[in-house]
């Protein structure tokens, strides 16, 4: 792959970039870097933050500081878009009136044992990327060379890979591969598919970062009503956050690519049908009785102002 393909590619990989060009390095590229207390710049990458969060990040974090998912949510992130039709993304939200991390002390990250993806890789960017012909997305990585780092002038080299290693990143990329397929699979997809409805949107968000709610969801009467999930896979589900992460991501798939992955309950399609008529009598029936009162408004009866029929002195 040459430099202008990968240029490319990079556009759609889920994690930012910076301004720098990237050049797409592997595994065993040779790197120049560490960080430590002593070094010039400490802090000063958590001073100015702007980190997208995976659903493995937000899992960690909403457990460590003992919250749910929807309490993170809300005290620790802002959502933004990932795409012209509003995929949604999280991203760590800085203190009141400034850029610097919440988490940033003193002596470094108060949540350094789970801090998350982006963190760990940092000075290094992991793209994660597919080419038309291929069916599997595969991992590349770019450095990113921010002229305030001074990490890289330290002595020590190391492969990328042994970097990785350092940083505790197998298990971050092993749990949020999933999550990235689905955002390639739906940046890839073009316009050929639509603007895609905003309850896709929603289920996105659910099941990806609020997993407590999708937890809610999936114990609920109306999602077992319509699918038919064995009990003790439901046991696990509802009993342990990773398994739950890797259900929502094969239940996006199933319900936003159609890849089989749920079976319904027997007449769970029917029932749906029926549902979906019955709304739409209704809307058709509300439909029909504001215009009967718009007419009725209009023309009104006799006596009544708009009446055209009257023929009193009263009439407007």
């Amino acid at each position: 792959m040459d430099e202008t393909q990968f240029k490319n590619l990079a556009q759609d990989a889920p994690f930012e970039l910076s301004p720098v060009t990237p050049n797409m390095l592997d595994g065993e590229k040779v790197i120049q870097f560490r960080c430590h207390r002593d070094v010039g710049c400490w802090n000063a990458c958590c001073a100015n933050i702007d980190i997208t969060l995976t659903p493995y990040d937000i899992l960690r974090l909403k457990n460590r500081l003992e919250l749910s998912s929807g309490d993170f949510l809300k005290q620790y992130t802002v959502p933004y878009e990932m795409d012209q039709d509003g995929m949604p993304g999280v991203k760590f939200r800085p203190v009141d009136g400034g850029t610097a991390c919440q988490f940033m002390r003193p002596e470094g990250c108060g949540v350094y044992a789970d801090r998350p993806t982006a963190c760990r890789y940092y000075p290094i960017a992991l793209l994660s990327m597919r080419n038309q012909e291929e069916f599997t997305d595969r991992a590349v990585y770019a450095m990113v060379p921010e002229k305030h780092c001074l990490g890289h002038n330290e002595p020590r080299s190391l492969s990328i890979d042994e970097y990785r290693k350092e940083q505790g990143v197998d298990i971050y990329d092993e749990l949020g591969r999933g999550w990235r397929q689905l955002v390639l699979k739906r940046k890839s997809a073009g316009p050929g598919i639509g603007k895609p409805p905003a309850v896709s949107n929603q289920l996105f968000f659910m099941a990806s970062y609020d997993i407590d709610r999708f937890r809610a969801f999936v114990s609920s009467e109306a999602f077992n009503r319509t699918y038919d999930i064995p009990m003790d896979v439901m046991a696990a589900l509802l009993a342990d956050d990773v398994t739950l992460l890797e259900f929502g991501y094969n239940f996006l798939k199933h319900t936003l690519f159609g890849e089989k992955f749920l079976v319904e309950q027997p007449g769970a399609y029917e029932a749906r049908m029926e549902r979906l008529k019955a709304k739409a009598e209704k809307l058709r029936d509300e439909y029909q009785a504001n215009r009967d009162q718009l007419e009725e408004d209009k023309y009104g009866e006799p006596g009544r102002p708009g009446d055209l029929s009257c023929g009193s002195k009263d009439c407007v």
